[in-house]
């Protein structure tokens, strides 16, 4: 069989490339005409990146075509380029960043992404540069608490390097993967695809400078957290529980991935949410409804602090479900509390970078 380029192209057309989920042609992902000597092929790809999830199978799938449409004899050799320049290394990642702070809880339900949420508006109304990580890839929330479920993030070129842009609303940028899949259903990945969407949120994003980034981790332990320690030097954990024993039990465990000697992560302090119940109509009234104080003794037990004691109130629940979180407003009395756990969160963080090393990013398993 002769060969010729349009040949090869429309054995390329018959290829799809999963990030857009469009062929190879459509794509405009072959960089230039296919070079024919003989029976040898040789096709140039350009790549967004070089972390590119579906580049080795796109490859594949592109050699094979190209020797079933032109014949199993024939040569193909397959070029990379990518359209940015590549992802630094780990240790370079966030080279803007001061602190990184991991609010986790052992367990779903207990408020820790409420916390995350008002803990990010109220250090950005302190006056610091906050960004906001939404690392719940299965159930992301932050778009809806932050009334920006209708936005979309746009990419910027920064050191010849496409990145995407964060969302910027009370003061704080945020990122999610609620911006780039529907609100209404279910996301069916594996393991490692939540995994990859993660990383970009992380190092494919313009952070810039921050003071504190935030990172608002999924209920438990996970291939999630796994992935943000071997990505990010976390600053310090903060841990969220309400005063319930069962809640309280796997705090217990979150606590100890942090401390596990190949993590080496500082536990920065609890916080106790739904403490008590405040009914609006009895403003000095508390009512224990999970328990009481049960943080409280869990910190002293493991001698971290109590950062503060959070009630269980209509409104604080009412504001995130319409977009505008307690801590913007500082005349009530959650908000108020939410800028007093801002300012012992800025404490202990102080306290920690003084007394401690920098936190050394988990190395991964060969």
């Amino acid at each position: 069989m002769t060969l010729y380029p349009k040949l090869i192209m429309d054995a390329l057309a018959t290829v799809t490339y999963a990030g857009t989920k469009k062929n190879l042609v459509e794509s405009q992902m072959v960089a230039d005409q296919p070079a024919i000597n003989g029976n040898q092929v040789t096709v140039v790809l350009e790549f967004p990146r070089d972390t590119d999830p579906f580049l080795k199978s796109t490859v594949k799938a592109a050699e094979a075509a190209i020797k079933y449409h032109c014949g199993q004899d024939v040569e193909v050799t397959i070029k990379t380029e990518f359209k940015s320049a590549p992802r630094p290394e780990v240790e370079q990642l966030l080279p803007g960043v001061k602190n990184i702070i991991a609010v986790s809880s052992g367990k779903g339900g207990v408020g820790k992404s409420t916390v995350s949420a008002n803990l990010a508006i109220a250090l950005a109304r302190l006056g610091y540069k906050v960004g906001l990580l939404d690392c719940d890839i299965f159930g992301p929330s932050m778009p809806k608490m932050f009334n920006v479920e209708d936005e979309r993030p746009y990419a910027v070129k920064v050191d010849g390097r496409d990145l995407i842009c964060p969302i910027e609303q009370y003061g704080v940028k945020m990122l999610s993967i609620g911006f780039f899949v529907s609100p209404t259903t279910a996301t069916l990945w594996r393991g490692g695809m939540a995994t990859s969407a993660l990383k970009q949120l992380i190092a494919d994003a313009d952070w810039g400078e921050l003071d504190y980034f935030i990172l608002d981790t999924p209920p438990g332990t996970s291939d999630i957290h796994l992935t943000l320690l071997q990505t990010l030097p976390i600053t310090g954990a903060v841990i969220v529980s309400t005063p319930q024993q069962v809640a309280l039990a796997d705090a217990r465990k979150g606590i100890d991935m942090y401390r596990n000697e190949k993590v080496n992560v500082p536990i920065l302090g609890l916080i106790e949410n739904m403490a008590w119940f405040t009914p609006a109509e009895l403003p000095g009234n508390r009512y224990y409804i999970f328990g009481r104080e049960g943080c409280k003794q869990l910190a002293e037990e493991m001698q971290v602090p109590l950062l503060a004691q959070i009630p269980l109130v209509q409104s604080i629940c009412d504001s995130g479900d319409q977009g505008t979180p307690a801590a913007l407003s500082s005349d009530t009395a959650t908000g108020l509390a939410f800028i007093n756990l801002a300012q012992s969160v800025v404490t202990v963080v102080n306290r920690r970078n003084r007394e401690q090393p920098k936190t050394k990013i988990v190395g991964m398993n060969k």
